[in-house]
């Protein structure tokens, strides 16, 4: 048993450090409280809390990031990640990120996300953009901004639904443009559309827990 800890407290710290290893970050309160039979996510905290008083893990609730320490609490190298909103069906005249939009919380390591602010998950509808490489039910990760240059992609929002497209600018106003020569370019109305964010990351689905 590890110095310091109790046993239960020993096993949560040494399931910490394998969940990373084998995911490349640390598991929810839930899959916590799953593992140890565990059946209140406050009895998940109350470990929690305890092995950051002693040294072996770090949690900031305000931003829900977490940074393991390691099995030592010192010697092993910390993983960082945050937790971003995933966004599902956007409600008209809402924040892209309230409540009413966020389906969960998806762990992505700070070096994807580094300092922006703000910064969300959508998931990927469709294969419209399968030769850049994004599937569907790929994970893509936004920098929420409401301009773009030529080329960039982005999200954008038609009505009430997002979708990632290369944006082009014409004379004749915005294409958004697929990847994937089975789609027609779609042109847009300024009036009718709004971008919401340059895409500047992706995760497989397969890798992704839910909060």
């Amino acid at each position: 048993m590890t110095r310091g800890l109790t046993e239960k407290q020993d096993q949560i710290v040494n399931f910490i450090v394998e969940y990373v290893h084998e995911y490349g970050f640390p598991p929810t309160i839930r899959e916590i409280g799953d593992k140890f039979h565990i059946s209140s996510l406050r009895g998940v905290t109350v470990h929690l809390d305890a092995l950051q008083r002693k040294g072996y893990i770090n949690r900031d609730r305000n931003s829900r990031s977490i940074t393991v320490i390691g099995r030592t609490g010192k010697d092993a190298p910390e993983r960082k990640v945050t937790f971003l909103p995933l966004v599902g069906t956007i409600a008209a005249g809402r924040p892209i990120t309230a409540v009413e939009n966020v389906e969960g919380h998806i762990p992505i390591s700070q070096e994807l996300v580094r300092n922006i602010p703000n910064a969300f998950v959508l998931r990927v509808q469709g294969d419209s953009m399968i030769e850049d490489h994004i599937m569907p039910n790929d994970l893509v990760i936004i920098k929420p901004q409401e301009t773009a240059e030529h080329g960039d992609m982005v999200a954008v929002l038609l009505s009430d639904e997002a979708t990632i497209k290369r944006i082009h600018f014409t004379p004749n106003g915005v294409r958004l443009m697929p990847a994937n020569p089975h789609f027609k370019p779609i042109d847009v109305r300024q009036e009718d559309s709004r971008i919401i964010g340059k895409v500047i990351g992706l995760i497989r689905d397969y890798q992704t827990k839910l909060l």
